[in-house]
């Protein structure tokens, strides 16, 4: 990869101020060219295949199990305290393989999740009648 300061130095002071020229620099400069185009390319390509949103899983499915990398990120929250959810009991989860990594089933975490709505709901409720 051509780094600016390479290009500098081996394209000639024509070139460099613009003129064109049918000389060897030429070539260096069309192989920088095309160098600085095939990382541009390579750089929207990492940004199509990005890790965001529900395009995240194999064919924008979420998957059965998820880690609990995963389900810090559908909570919005860092994964220790996704960690802190699993060891308290709030979140069931199971341990699989030889390290016994956490997997969360999905259908745990929307259960979860449903049971913090509920209790939202209470707590607006018990807040109303308080006031009332």
């Amino acid at each position: 990869m051509w780094s600016h300061y390479q290009y500098s130095r081996a394209v000639s002071p024509s070139l460099r101020t613009g003129a064109v020229s049918r000389t060897p620099d030429n070539l260096i400069v069309t192989a920088w060219k095309a160098e600085q185009e095939v990382k541009k390319a390579k750089q929207h390509q990492i940004v199509e295949n990005c890790t965001e949103g529900p395009l995240r899983w194999q064919n924008g499915i979420m998957p059965r199990f998820l880690t609990l990398a995963d389900v810090a990120e559908q909570l919005q929250i860092n994964s220790p305290a996704a960690y802190a959810l699993v060891r308290s009991g709030e979140l069931k989860a199971i341990q699989v393989g030889g390290r016994g990594q956490w997997r969360v089933e999905e259908k745990m975490l929307e259960q979860y999740i449903e049971e913090r709505y509920a209790e939202a709901s209470r707590m607006i409720q018990e807040s109303k009648s308080k006031s009332v």
